[in-house]
């Protein structure tokens, strides 16, 4: 038997190992390492070595490492082998973590809404609490006189009165010396204050005929809505009445309003103070000099009261316009601790129909409101002594009524009814002014 060459013996026993060890790579070795012996035979032999350590290394990659990645054993992305592809379970997986983080994201959710939920309650008891203190009356709609055919839609007009009340009354027993009416459009918040004037002679909704300012004190809140209703064509339902000292509490609690004393106001500011220290226990500081200035909660009451200088109470209620048109304008910037104390301190002396709910929404609102303009009623009037004494009298009401609506809705197509035009005929027969 011819004895083979070390060449082929070792062809053939490197060649039963690779089968025997390795068949992936059987005909990899086939095809390249016997090319390599026949011309770098240690060279090929030391390459198809490093082949097949390299292979196995990457083998095991696929098998261990991704199949802990989330790769299955026999669906990991191994290209040559069958079944090749991704593992659904990696996708469950997923989709545990994503559900599991969807939770938890909600959760943390929920939780600031609960936390918000208890905040928003906290402040809202807190504000009940406050606006609680205020004195209620109980107005009952079916006593407020609307004249028929009244439509103000778009609009909330409320009764602002400020009474003489020394004593704390503010139901009745105390005359009205401030009637205003406050018109607020609802879409742009824009408010126009109108002042009717105290003596102004009109049907007291008994058929009696007197001064405006006699209403509240004979019939309270009801009976003077009343009369602005029926008189003016108005919708009226609400009203808030403050006394001296709330007006002085409100403009202290607000750290003063800058009013423009004039000369011959200075007199008369100071002997009102004189008289509402005693009522408002608060000191006098007397107002020395003429210009802009800061008044105090005193001065600024006794300001508003002033009606011994030309214009008399036609200029006195254009006083109580401009005061109310600074506190406005400093409660719009006021911070939460001001407008606490500002509550804390006018509330026991201040009435209202409005009840929480209606005030609170009013007062979320107060940093939006406008003060427009504002005027007093009646716009053509003349003075008369009369039988109710020393009165203001419109010159044709219903004329004057046309004018206000006009001026306070924009509505130039507003006829007086026929409520309005029979009281306009009355004074005009009492008085025989036309």
């Amino acid at each position: 038997m011819a004895r083979k060459s070390k060449r082929e013996s070792d062809d053939r026993r490197f060649d039963d190992r690779e089968y025997r060890r390795d068949p992936y790579y059987r005909d990899d070795y086939r095809r390249q390492s016997r090319g390599n012996y026949r011309g770098e035979e240690n060279r090929g032999y030391q390459q198809e070595e490093y082949r097949r350590d390299y292979g196995r290394q990457y083998d095991r990659r696929y098998e261990q490492g991704y199949r802990q990645d989330g790769y299955g054993r026999d669906g990991g992305y191994r290209q040559g082998y069958p079944g090749g592809g991704y593992d659904d379970r990696y996708y469950e997986q997923d989709d545990r973590r994503k559900r599991a983080a969807k939770k938890k994201k909600r959760k943390r959710i929920t939780f600031i809404i609960e936390i918000l939920i208890l905040v928003l309650l906290a402040a809202g008891m807190f504000v009940a609490a406050k606006v609680g203190k205020i004195k209620r009356a109980d107005v009952s709609k079916g006593d407020i006189v609307i004249n028929d055919n009244v439509n103000l839609k778009g609009y909330t007009n409320i009764a602002l009165f400020g009474v003489d009340s020394r004593e704390g009354s503010l139901d009745k027993e105390a005359h009205s010396d401030t009637i205003l009416i406050a018109s607020i459009n609802n879409k742009t918040k824009d408010v126009k204050l109108v002042s009717v004037y105290r003596d102004t002679y009109l049907d007291n909704t008994n058929g009696e005929y007197r001064k405006a300012t006699e209403c509240y004190y004979f019939g309270g809140p009801s009976r003077a809505i009343s009369m602005l209703n029926k008189n003016l064509d108005l919708d009226i339902t609400d009203f808030v009445t403050v006394d001296f000292t709330a007006v002085a509490d409100v403009v202290d609690a607000l750290g003063g309003i800058d009013i423009d004393v004039q000369e011959d106001e200075i007199v008369h500011l100071n002997n009102y103070q004189v008289e509402g220290s005693q009522v408002t226990g608060k000191e006098i500081v007397p107002v020395e000099y003429a210009g802009l200035q800061t008044l105090n909660g005193l001065q600024a009451l006794s300001y508003c009261r002033i009606r011994y200088t030309e214009g008399s109470d036609f200029k006195r209620t254009e006083r109580q316009r401009t005061v109310l048109q600074k506190i406005l304008e400093k409660a719009k910037s006021a911070d939460l601790l001001t407008l606490n104390n500002l509550i804390d301190n006018v509330a026991g002396n201040m009435m209202t129909s409005l009840g929480n709910t209606e005030l609170l929404s009013l007062a979320k609102d107060v940093s939006s409101y406008n003060l427009t303009d504002q005027t007093g009623f009646p716009f053509n009037l003349t003075a008369a002594n009369l039988q109710a004494g020393d009165c203001v009298v419109a010159v044709d009401l219903a004329d004057n009524v046309r004018q206000l609506h006009q001026w306070l809705f924009d509505d130039s197509s507003y006829e007086p009814s026929d409520s309005v035009q029979e009281i306009s005929w009355q004074i005009i027969n009492d008085t025989g002014i036309q």
